[in-house]
């Protein structure tokens, strides 16, 4: 079996990152899969260093998915790939920071951020028409994000009320 010399393998590093280790490779729904896969890092990495350190890896992983978003339409082609869901792990993060880990919780901001992402309010809907590349693929989903957050905390203080 030869490789393509134009696409890298699925496991370089720029690929396996953009693509979530593989989650975006599934099939049907890449951004369901992408925000589903990033669900178990968020509750790790905020149990272990808390909602700051969730905001950190957001960050982190926001400037790693444009690089590896470039590097893998680079290879592969494609405005906004399906298989680059690296957007939507650091979309889901940040949705997931305003909210302690909790099981409910952390459902609830999945489904506020697959609904904001998929309906891409302003200005999400402009950056995903007018900003190109890594930095596209990924401030759209970041603008989705402060919507699923805030309808997250919305949420929460509804139910819990001032604490």
């Amino acid at each position: 079996m030869s490789v393509d010399p134009i696409k890298p393998s699925r496991l370089s590093p720029p690929i396996l990152l953009a693509t979530w280790f593989g989650a975006g490779w599934l099939p049907k729904m890449p951004g369901t899969w992408g925000s589903l896969a990033a669900l178990p890092f968020a509750w790790w990495i905020a149990e272990a260093g808390g909602i700051c350190a969730l905001l950190g890896a957001t960050t982190a992983v926001f400037a790693i998915g444009v690089w590896a978003s470039n590097r893998f339409v680079a290879s592969y082609g494609g405005d906004d790939p399906g298989p680059v869901v690296i957007d939507e792990v650091a979309g889901q993060w940040l949705t997931l920071a305003v909210v302690a880990p909790d099981p409910e919780l952390y459902a609830l901001g999945f489904v506020f951020f697959r609904i904001a992402d998929i309906a891409k309010p302003w200005p999400a809907n402009w950056a995903d028409r007018s900003i190109k590349g890594g930095l596209g693929i990924m401030v759209d989903d970041i603008f989705a994000a402060v919507y699923a957050g805030a309808a997250l905390w919305g949420v929460t203080y509804l139910m819990h009320g001032a604490t």
